[in-house]
């Protein structure tokens, strides 16, 4: 199957790159420069040198695709429907990434929420993800026009990546800013929890996603879940620091800015992904991310701020 995958130089996409390049798929990646198509050739991808706002390349290399999987972005709307139009009456696969963000809440860090969503739990979504929710729905209204749209909405993802970008966008900036202040911090009292998933077992899923997954499906996407507290707590002890300190939002704002801040690393997400275990068959193999903090978690790598 010849796949056309946004992000290719991406933690996400190229990590789902690189596992269906295992699985004999030929690979095109959607690259932003030169030297992103360098890195990503080495890996087997044949890059595609463009931005999710050039909407002709886009269009052009969904029609040629057998499949396509969006990893660039979660929110960028323009783009999606101009790989949805290209793809309108094919059958073809358009997967989706999405981020459990989109069921996030406003605790900032304050308090656990009780609530564990699956796919069909009624949410009310925060202002600051109604864009994201509204796209969400776009694309499994796209099963409606002739289009095997399905959505990969993601939780924590930790691990080392599997293609060009090794570093996640949520433990890397916790450890970046423990090794810059000396202090390792958690926003608000840390009470907050987000489930989890393994890049490994992620990458899995899509595999199994492109296989099965039947038109407008969405999938939640976790393996575990932990507070930021104690998640913070095991990077301490992995960098040998002292006790991690509560983090008042306005200075985690100031360093991450208030998107980042309050909804990646203040809010609760909680949900459960008995769906993609029923349907799809997926078996995670990673239990634990404390496990990986303390024994696996590369300290060296460079962090981009999330900012």
């Amino acid at each position: 199957m010849n796949i056309f995958i946004t992000g290719a130089a991406g933690y996400i996409g190229g990590s789902v790159a690189h596992r269906m390049l295992r699985e004999g798929h030929s690979v095109r990646g959607l690259v932003r420069t030169a030297e992103q198509a360098e890195r990503i050739r080495a890996l087997g991808i044949d890059p595609v040198i463009g931005t999710l706002d050039d909407a002709g390349i886009l269009a052009r290399e969904a029609a040629a695709a057998d499949a396509v999987i969006n990893a660039a972005s979660s929110d960028h709307r323009p783009s999606v429907e101009a790989m949805l139009d290209a793809l309108e009456g094919s059958g073809k696969p358009f997967l989706h990434t999405s981020g459990s963000s989109v069921v996030g809440d406003d605790a900032r860090g304050e308090w656990k929420s009780e609530q564990v969503f699956a796919e069909n739990t009624p949410v009310e979504v925060v202002p600051e993800k109604a864009a994201r929710a509204a796209l969400d729905k776009l694309i499994l209204d796209a099963a409606q026009r002739g289009v095997r749209s399905v959505i990969l909405c993601n939780t924590m993802i930790y691990g080392t990546g599997l293609g060009a970008s090794p570093n996640s966008v949520q433990i890397p900036p916790l450890v970046a800013q423990a090794q810059k202040s000396g202090i390792a911090r958690y926003v608000g009292r840390g009470l907050n929890v987000w489930s989890n998933v393994h890049i490994e077992d992620v990458a899995e899923l899509y595999l199994l996603a492109l296989q099965k997954a039947p038109a407008g499906s969405f999938y939640f996407v976790e393996n575990g879940e932990a507070s930021y507290a104690d998640i913070v707590a095991a990077i301490a002890r992995r960098l040998n620091l002292g006790e991690p300190q509560a983090w008042p939002v306005e200075e985690a704002i100031k360093e991450w800015g208030f998107g980042h801040a309050v909804y990646s690393f203040g809010s609760n997400s909680r949900v459960t992904a008995d769906k993609a275990r029923r349907e799809l068959g997926w078996q995670p193999r990673h239990t634990s991310v404390f496990e990986w903090i303390l024994d696996d978690m590369r300290t060296d790598l460079p962090v981009v701020n999330p900012r």
